[in-house]
């Protein structure tokens, strides 16, 4: 099979439940099939956090028409079909009803009737809207609640409703239309076979900041910056040809999918960030933009860089509690709607993780191996060097050597690694421990930017600070080896307790270390075998949780479920220590439960044993599509292919453990520093076209 990743073929976010879900950037629009927003369902049209329409109903001479399919054409846009209900003693409709929405900074709906009889018509078309302006988080968690009064005022064929105390606003504007209290009418004639259009425009206004239309009335929406950026997204992207058309459907989704999840600084619109998630999560989140960025690295570096960027320009500067800001500390999240704001005392951004501020180093450091520009490294260096200092001065704040959390703020997170979860770290008797709480992974993540610090020093010539770092990472993976080791049990404990205690559950934590290199060699074994034994293995993926532990639940969210991209980090780590049958095994099983999940792969899913059931059972809240599930299949390729460059040493590494299924395997357009490679792998074995001068590959 031959697929290219990104062929724009239609699929971004498209359902939530039973109903329609459209994405662009930070706006997104989540209604039923037919298109009706209720305000007291998760639905509405949401900007910047804000739901700035709560309420659409279109009537045709009173009556709802009557759904029949929904056609997605990008991620940010769909048509709705519908029909009129039939006469009475009619078996047929006569006359088709097309929505065309298109949602980005605000909404664009292009409203056609078509007459489908031989016989003309006349009907009145009635659009009802409204807004609430309620913050996001009311909206998802069902507490919009009651009494909320907005003001409305109609003038010609607009209507604006606001809420004037919080300076709040929407302006509904339809051409040639009738306007009147909180709905625009059309008195439509129609000749025979005739087609009637209206263009509606929904533009916001939050503050002071006041909507741009991304796709004005009478302008095509090809032509609109969402959609050249898409294109552009889709032709960048590098095409792989395999046999193995389960693997060649999750690389096309993914592609699809996170061109779909990124975001961009109206301040800087050149910049693209990765958001965590569709609909909910459409913001920045430190760790997950991160490692979303890394995983990302193969397809485009610009994500990186962007992520970067935007992270740095949110770094720490100060001491506050209500956000648990510290100078140096990297964000955990960033938000713009009312109550996340109120509850974090007139901020946006939330600092309580323990393992942004590392992964903000670590992510630096491999854009440099894969080749950073002079300029942008040379403006990233003294933020990584900030974070650097965050890890010894407030991470590490009773001196012991490891970076510890414990919450500052009442409302904060109570655990700050990736299982944020209240219970997602517990002892193997399933009792919760108390923090401050240092994290393995943590420390892995805090070893890695070490060593990617040395790197960026000796780029830069400073060969003294670069064997600094490195004596940093030596003594922190000693130290690591000597506490958090159970040699009774054979694995890494997940954590210390405040007592220093080892927090010995059995948990998939340990393939994170894995993948950072901090564990040693000697005990790399067990951990990988620990990894793929029945406990821990569900034969869809490596469990959260061991099922011999007392936590363990296959149907929670961290103790015992199986997330697609803590998977594909342990596939890596077990792929770096030489465990190339354990790594394959990850790979198939998570590529095979793609196949159950239109080969898109969900946040999470249950931990049942595949010999229970024949399908993974989904987990029923997760998020689809999620930044880093959707990523997972790039890493999942770049492990196979053992893919490790180091531009700035003019070295690229290529040593593929390619299982037959997916075979032959040819990757083009992969991007190194400036050579645009191609990499096949068949049975005659494999071979790396396209490197220049500047690259070789390391001799053995």
């Amino acid at each position: 099979m031959t697929t290219p990743w990104g062929d724009g073929e239609p699929g971004g976010p498209q359902a939530v439940g039973a109903g329609v879900t459209l994405v662009e950037g930070s706006t997104f629009c989540i209604s039923e099939t037919g298109g009706a927003i209720s305000p007291n369902r998760p639905e509405g049209l949401f900007v910047r956090d804000t739901r700035v329409l709560s309420h659409w109903r279109l009537t045709v001479d009173g009556l709802e028409p009557q759904p029949l399919t929904v056609q997605y054409a990008d991620p940010y846009s769909a048509t709705l079909l519908a029909r009129t209900p039939p006469h009475a003693g009619r078996a047929d409709s006569t006359a088709l009803v097309i929505v065309g929405r298109h949602v980005g900074e605000g909404m664009r709906e292009d409203l056609t009737i078509r007459n489908l009889s031989g016989e003309p018509m006349g009907c009145t078309v009635v659009l009802e809207v409204d807004a609430d302006f309620a913050d996001l988080f009311e909206v998802k968690e069902g507490r919009t609640g009651e009494g909320v009064v907005t003001t409305a005022s109609a003038l010609g064929g607009a209507i604006e409703i606001g809420r004037p105390e919080l300076d709040l606003a929407v302006t509904v504007s339809g051409s040639e239309a009738k306007a009147s209290g909180r709905e625009l009418r059309w008195q439509v004639q129609l000749a025979a076979r005739g087609v009637w259009n209206a263009c509606v425009e929904y533009l916001p206004a939050l503050g002071s900041l006041a909507g741009t239309p991304r796709y004005p009335c009478g302008t095509p929406v090809s032509r609109s910056a969402p959609a050249q950026r898409l294109r552009e997204w889709y032709e960048n992207s590098p095409t792989v040809h395999t046999e193995d058309e389960t693997f060649a459907a999750a690389l096309q989704r993914t592609v699809v999918d996170l061109g779909a999840l990124r975001i961009f600084d109206p301040d800087h619109p050149e910049r693209a960030v990765v958001a965590a998630g569709a609909p909910w999560f459409m913001a920045l989140f430190g760790r997950d933009s991160l490692l979303t960025s890394w995983m990302v690295l193969p397809l485009d570096r610009r994500l990186a860089v962007g992520t970067l960027q935007s992270l740095a320009g949110l770094q720490g500067t100060r001491e506050r509690v209500a956000t648990e800001e510290q100078p140096g500390r990297i964000p955990h999240e960033v938000r713009f709607g009312r109550a996340a704001t109120l509850l974090l005392g007139g901020d946006t951004a939330y600092y309580g993780t323990a393992d942004a501020t590392p992964l903000f180093v670590m992510l630096l450091g491999e854009l440099h191996r894969w080749g950073l520009d002079a300029s942008t490294r040379d403006q990233l260096l003294p933020h990584a060097d900030r974070a650097l200092e965050w890890i010894e001065r407030y991470g590490d704040a009773d001196g012991d050597g490891f970076v510890e959390y414990a919450r500052a703020a009442e409302h904060g997170l109570a655990n700050q690694g990736w299982k944020d979860s209240w219970d997602g770290v517990n002892f193997a008797d399933g009792t919760m421990p108390e923090a401050p709480i240092a994290l393995a992974e943590v420390q892995g993540y805090v070893y890695a930017a070490y060593l990617a610090r040395a790197a960026l020093a000796a780029g830069v010539g400073d060969h003294a600070a670069a064997e600094g770092w490195r004596a940093k990472a030596a003594k922190l993976k000693a130290a690591f080896n000597q506490a958090f080791w159970l040699p009774d049990k054979g694995w890494f404990a997940i954590g210390l307790d405040k007592d220093k205690r080892p927090i010995d559950a059995l948990t998939s934590n340990i393939g994170h270390c894995l993948w950072t290199g901090i564990v040693d060699d000697d005990k790399a074994a067990r951990v990988a075998d620990h990894l793929l034994s029945p406990e821990m293995f569900s034969g869809w993926g490596i469990r959260t949780l061991a099922t011999s532990m007392g936590a363990y639940n296959p149907v929670s969210y961290h103790n015992g479920s199986v997330w697609p991209h803590d998977n594909a980090f342990c596939a890596a780590g077990l792929m770096r220590y030489g465990f190339t049958s354990h790594a394959t095994r990850v790979i198939d099983a998570v590529l095979d439960a793609s196949t159950r999940f239109g080969h898109r792969l969900p946040e999470l899913y249950c931990g049942f044993d595949r010999g229970e059931f024949d399908a993974p059972v989904p987990y029923p809240t997760s998020c689809s599509p999620q930044a880093w599930a959707s990523a997972a299949p790039l890493l999942f390729l770049r492990t196979l292919l053992r893919l490790e460059p180091s531009v700035p040493e003019g070295v690229l590494s290529v040593a593929p453990v390619v299982p037959e299924r997916y075979q032959p395997l040819r990757v083009s357009g992969l991007r190194v520093g400036s050579d645009v490679l191609t990499v096949t792998i068949d049975n005659n074995g494999w071979h790396v076209q396209g490197l220049s001068g500047d690259l070789r590959r390391p001799e053995h």
